[in-house]
């Protein structure tokens, strides 16, 4: 995994913490915020590695956006978390930004778990993966023939926390390997 100077971290953490904290407060990850990391992320990786830190930022744009807009398509994920996670790919490149997304997928599926306890509905939503699953092995995108499923429709969790829980523990992770 390629290391990640200083000035990279630093924007790396103000963006993810920034992006967090209004999308717990206001539910969204403003399109300002999310172009201005983005691009940033490009102008700082070209000003320290030149073209191939511009090839780094577009790889991780690039991955992200492959990885999060047919999540995207299918109701999955809202528009935000797909321009945030691109920005993210844009600062750090492919393959910290696929570290990044392995920790806060995983961070944000224990806060899932913790968040439907609260709310007395993981069975339901068991229920939901197993209909979400079926749908998609027929091609099928899942909230047409179950509304419920359809992300403005149920539970959600602000992705920017996890996404930032993810980046800081990635970082933490790098320090101590």
């Amino acid at each position: 995994m390629p290391t990640l100077a200083p000035p990279t971290q630093f924007l790396l953490v103000g963006f993810v913490v920034t992006a967090a904290i209004l999308d717990l407060i206001a539910r969204r990850i403003p399109n300002w915020l999310n172009l201005t990391a983005l691009l940033l992320g490009f102008g700082l990786n070209f000003f320290l590695h030149q073209t191939s830190g511009l090839w780094q930022s577009l790889g991780g744009l690039g991955l992200a956006f492959l990885i999060y807009f047919p999540l995207y398509l299918v109701r999955g994920m809202g528009a935000g978390d797909v321009k945030l996670m691109a920005a993210v790919g844009a600062i750090v490149g492919p393959w910290n930004w696929l570290a990044i997304f392995v920790l806060g997928a995983l961070v944000g599926g224990v806060l899932a778990v913790v968040l439907l306890l609260a709310r007395g509905r993981l069975l339901r939503t068991l229920r939901n993966v197993g209909i979400i699953i079926n749908e998609l092995l027929h091609l099928r995108p899942p909230y047409a023939r179950h509304e419920e499923l359809d992300i403005s429709k149920g539970v959600t969790l602000p992705h920017g926390a996890s996404v930032a829980l993810g980046a800081l523990l990635f970082l933490l992770l790098r320090r101590a390997i």
